[in-house]
């Protein structure tokens, strides 16, 4: 079942969770308006590779800093301190698989259903 919720200012449609994979990932569709960024955070469970639909990604991963246009994509692995961000003046769109699942549960638990 897709669930779309609102969280830390973007856009998230969550396309597959543990209960269709067999807690094995989640698949997430990401919507940033320009200018948005997540909290700087790390996860201890999970990976997140992150594959740019649309527009343009910073991505700031431990020590590392990488811009990724559609097409690319980019591992993020558990316990690393990172940001990502839709700087441009565009929108961005992109997908998350975060493994194992985990990701979808806390944009359930915490996400809103109105961008306010």
């Amino acid at each position: 079942m897709t669930q779309t919720l609102w969280f830390f200012g973007s856009h998230l449609n969550i396309v597959a969770e543990h209960t269709t994979t067999g807690g094995q990932y989640d698949l997430i569709e990401g919507y940033f308006p320009p200018g948005i960024q997540t909290p700087h955070h790390h996860h201890t469970r999970y990976s997140e590779q992150l594959y740019v639909l649309d527009g343009e990604f910073t991505v700031w991963a431990g020590e590392n800093k990488v811009v990724l246009n559609a097409g690319e994509s980019f591992l993020i692995a558990p316990c690393t301190p990172h940001v990502v961000a839709a700087l441009g003046d565009r929108p961005a769109r992109g997908l998350v698989v975060a493994a194992p699942s985990s990701f979808a549960r806390l944009i359930a638990a915490v996400g809103t259903l109105d961008e306010a």
